[in-house]
């Protein structure tokens, strides 16, 4: 039997994780998915470690001992402890692939979704307490979150952007990354070391469109995998354009597609429909544990690869289209929805840190 995760490795997909807590490093269970499950990169996000933090007996003792601390300070030296480790873990694999793979996510407080200022002033601080060359500091493409993007790209600083859901914005996002990189080149400093990806989220896109259709209707299950194979036409296109081979040309690095939100919430859908449906060259797949180990354990990977997929894809957006749902609103709609989640995990977070610190604080 073959190894589906090998396979798409091979066809130019990184196997990214999409969860990170103190158990899996001190267990050496991440340590054994980098050896043996071709993982090569961790994402993380306030929902995963709220879920981290408050299962969790492991940083009981660092919160106690904190309890002077703010609980946002708490909460940023119990993160960003996990990410440095993390960081450290994948270092080998950073150095092995040139600096592409061996990234570490971790993302702006959520609240700060619509404040460009602090979403710029909190990744700088967070770059500069981890301190280690792979990480990624995770913005959300929302319109004020675009402008932290270009800022923080022009410092220097390597970006995962997170929330996307339309391939309007997604042109926005790499429109916003090559500034960056242009402004670095303008005032003659070096783009060679600057990393990025996109996190083009998936699943939560056929939720909601599925939802507006009949419960017998074929097209349910077909919309997200349609709009990601749109935005990565989106992606060949600008890395084609005369501005990015420019870039290219001194350096630059390209700003690969990220499918996020990869595990299936029908469960009448193949579980592994949102990655072996998404294999392309240079893009990434960040997958929950369930979906890793359902891919892991379907043998050879023979399926399609994205850029084939043009024509039916456009064919399904417009049969969405005729049949009365309008993607636009939906992708904009989730948006909201995605940033209003991320801050409702912020405060369980914060919940279940102030609990544990009680009367210290």
């Amino acid at each position: 039997m073959g190894s589906a995760l090998s396979d798409i490795s091979k066809a130019g997909v990184a196997v990214w994780l999409d969860d990170l807590s103190r158990e899996r490093l001190q267990s050496g269970s991440l340590k054994k998915l980098i050896e043996t499950d071709s993982v090569v990169g961790v994402t993380t996000n306030p929902s995963i470690f709220a879920s981290a933090i408050g299962k969790s007996d492991l940083y009981q003792a660092d919160i106690v001992k904190n309890a002077q601390l703010t609980t946002e300070e708490i909460i940023t030296l119990l993160t960003t402890d996990d990410v440095r480790n993390a960081c450290d873990l994948f270092l080998e694999v950073y150095e092995n692939t040139k600096h592409k793979d061996g990234r570490v996510s971790i993302e702006v407080d959520p609240r700060f979704a619509r404040d460009t200022k602090a979403t710029i002033e909190q990744g700088l601080a967070l770059w500069k307490m981890i301190d280690r060359p792979n990480l990624l500091i995770k913005v959300p493409a929302t319109v004020e979150g675009l402008p932290a993007i270009t800022e923080l790209i022009s410092k220097g600083i390597s970006v995962n952007v997170t929330l996307i859901f339309s391939v309007a914005r997604y042109k926005q996002v790499l429109e916003a990354y090559a500034a960056g990189l242009k402004r670095r080149v303008e005032n003659q400093e070096g783009i060679d070391e600057i990393f990025s990806v996109a996190s083009f989220f998936i699943s939560r896109i056929d939720s909601a469109v599925d939802a507006l259709l009949p419960k017998d209707s074929n097209m349910r299950g077909q919309t997200a995998i349609a709009n990601a194979v749109m935005a990565y036409e989106t992606f060949l296109n600008f890395s084609n354009t005369p501005s990015w081979k420019d870039l290219a040309n001194k350096g630059a690095n390209l700003q690969r597609p990220l499918w996020a939100s990869t595990g299936v919430k029908d469960p009448s859908f193949d579980p592994n429909l949102y990655v072996l449906d998404l294999v392309a060259p240079n893009t990434v797949n960040t997958m929950p544990e369930a979906t890793l180990n359902s891919v892991k354990n379907t043998g050879a990977f023979n399926h399609a690869l994205v850029p084939t997929k043009l024509a039916l894809s456009k064919s399904i957006l417009a049969k969405i289209a005729l049949a009365g749902i309008d993607l636009d609103k939906i992708t904009d709609n989730l948006e909201v929805d995605g940033v209003s989640k991320f801050e409702a995990s912020w405060l369980d977070l914060m919940k279940s840190v102030n609990a544990i610190a009680g009367g210290l604080k």
